[in-house]
């Protein structure tokens, strides 16, 4: 398919997601905030600093200007870090042209309102719900930028539309399926960061398999509890967007919420680990209002809850374990 898009956000996702529509036929236009990132994408073909080693194609151009990336688009993928989203689109609503599709590939929730990411989109641009879409999946970049074989789920209230982004983004090693239920896909990519973290604090404390496929399952558990109440298709959770998501963000070193966790795992702070880090961990900051959005529907969500503890609060993990494994036994 041959759609004019622009991706905004040239970080690993960003530039990953780039690649892939470009692949799949579509001409593509990069745009990076900061000019020097621009420029040495468009002078090497490459984004040395998120993405090193992987040659972007020629239909893949970058520019520091969002008016220029945004002139005729009809598809707008939106990829920056969850909790900027919103300043970022007051910048960007006057540019966005008329019709254009608006794709969202961030996996959180936002501090403060508790709305996800397509609620923020649609509150910003004043865009009706058949033009906001999600993108979710077991998609860690630097493997489909590899080209390594991934699936994916785009998630739009308008089939038409859903099935025009599928087209744009279909390539031999990219499969995406489509999906109405836009809040199941969008709180299975945010509630699994927070899931991978718990994983990775539990992996740096020297834990194995088993804790983490308890974690996963329970985790997938809450996930599905809090997606239902939020009106969500339960069998959402079991499919790409949930399950599969949560599987290769839990188990890969790849992830940067699984690293990060594996790092307070092993007795850092939060801001220590923060500062070895440039790559943004969104359940760090999405696990306060995923807590928030929990407790406001009645929703159990103690995985959630022990990372809120160990990231915002100081508790120990070791304290934290001991509680979760002392509550109260119950038929699963």
């Amino acid at each position: 398919m041959s759609a004019r898009a622009a991706v905004l956000g040239a970080g690993s996702w960003g530039t990953t997601f780039a690649k892939v529509l470009a692949d799949a036929g579509c001409t593509v236009s990069l745009h990076a905030r900061r000019p020097e990132l621009a420029t040495a994408i468009a002078e090497s073909g490459e984004n040395a600093e998120y993405l090193p080693g992987v040659a972007l194609p020629g239909a893949l151009t970058a520019t520091p200007d969002a008016a220029e990336a945004l002139d005729g688009a009809e598809v707008v993928v939106l990829a920056v870090p969850s909790q900027s989203l919103r300043a970022n689109l007051l910048e960007w609503t006057p540019l966005l042209p008329a019709d254009a599709t608006l794709l969202s590939l961030m996996k959180g929730v936002e501090l403060g309102t508790t709305k996800r990411m397509s609620e923020v989109i649609r509150e910003v641009t004043g865009a009706g719900a058949d033009r906001v879409a999600a993108l979710s999946g077991p998609n860690l970049a630097r493997e489909i930028a590899e080209e390594q074989p991934a699936a994916t789920v785009i998630a739009c209230a308008d089939p038409d539309r859903a099935a025009a982004l599928q087209a744009a983004c279909l390539t031999p090693y990219f499969r995406p399926y489509t999906n109405s239920d836009l809040v199941g896909c969008e709180l299975g990519g945010a509630v699994k960061n927070v899931i991978a973290l718990a994983c990775g604090i539990a992996e740096g404390m020297g834990f194995g398999d088993n804790t983490r496929a308890s974690l996963i399952t329970r985790g997938l558990a809450e996930t599905t509890r809090l997606g239902v109440a939020l009106g969500a298709e339960p069998a959402t959770f079991a499919g790409l967007a949930g399950l599969g998501d949560l599987v290769a963000t839990c188990s890969s070193p790849l992830s940067r919420n699984r690293t990060f966790g594996e790092k307070l795992g092993r007795g850092l702070s939060l801001e220590e680990v923060q500062a070895t880090t440039r790559q943004t961990a969104e359940g760090v900051k999405s696990c306060r209002p995923v807590l928030d959005l929990a407790r406001a529907h009645g929703v159990d969500v103690p995985l959630t809850e022990a990372v809120v503890r160990v990231c915002h609060e100081g508790v120990p993990a070791g304290a934290v374990l001991k509680e979760i494994m002392s509550r109260e036994a119950k038929p699963e």
